[in-house]
């Protein structure tokens, strides 16, 4: 009778996606309350003329979505996303509530190996 050494249990494989998903997902998180934090000024500012709060919020919001743009090119890059599932993501951050759903879609897409 032969015997081997190796032991048959499998153990989770480490995706090398795991970390750009990770920043992915935290930037997307914050580009969604950056953007309705940008509602909740600009309905201030337009609603009761008050522009105090914009102007300070706003270029936050523009810093916060720029991080979100370059973390979600280079999850694109590293995990072979098509130019219109790229694009798509990209947008998403413009509108309110959308960046939470995207995320939650490419995170499921992502974890499963499969392309967006």
């Amino acid at each position: 009778m032969v015997t081997t050494d190796r032991d048959n249990t499998t153990a989770p494989a480490k995706t090398p996606l795991r970390g750009p998903l990770q920043r992915f997902r935290i930037a997307a998180f914050a580009t969604g309350i950056g953007l309705l934090g940008l509602c909740f000024v600009m309905v201030l500012r337009y609603g009761f003329g008050n522009p105090g709060p914009s102007a300070v919020w706003s270029p936050i919001h523009g810093v916060i979505y720029m991080a979100y743009l370059v973390l979600a090119v280079d999850l694109a890059l590293k995990a072979r996303w098509s130019v219109k599932g790229t694009v798509g993501v990209l947008l998403a951050g413009c509108v309110p509530f959308l960046s939470f759903y995207v995320e939650h879609m490419v995170n499921q897409r992502v974890t499963a190996g499969r392309k967006l």
